[in-house]
């Protein structure tokens, strides 16, 4: 699937693609966690393709933990 090293700077035609395939799995309801395993990219540089792509971020999800007393 991917046309790079993990670890590498993605510029280019390289980074339209791995962008546009960011939203098209995030567009279909997975994590961006999942979606920067897939590619293999870390979390923090899937989330910058994805806001590139001009993709709105869904919330956290998950509990709102009450403070220890």
């Amino acid at each position: 699937m991917r046309d790079y090293k993990p670890g590498t700077q993605l510029t280019g035609d390289v980074r339209t693609a791995a962008r546009d395939k960011a939203a098209e799995l995030y567009g279909q309801g997975c994590t961006i966690r999942s979606v920067a395993q897939q590619l293999g990219r870390s979390y923090g540089g899937t989330r910058v393709l994805l806001l590139e792509a001009g993709v709105t971020l869904r919330g956290r999800g998950g509990g709102i933990r009450k403070a220890a007393v």
